[in-house]
């Protein structure tokens, strides 16, 4: 499933989406964790509300 689907199918982003499509080729979820560590909680939930505004 591509980003585009998942986000449109749920509505929002879940830490495990990291681990499909171009997500996993980049590095998946433990590279978002590197990049965004104890921030990821907020950055997701601001995406999230962004997206069903």
């Amino acid at each position: 499933m591509t980003a585009r689907i998942a986000i449109a199918a749920n509505l929002g982003i879940e830490p495990d989406e990291f681990e499909y499509g171009p997500f996993a080729q980049e590095g998946g979820l433990g590279r978002v964790h590197q990049l965004f560590s104890d921030q990821l909680g907020a950055i997701l939930e601001a995406l999230n509300s962004a997206l069903v505004a």
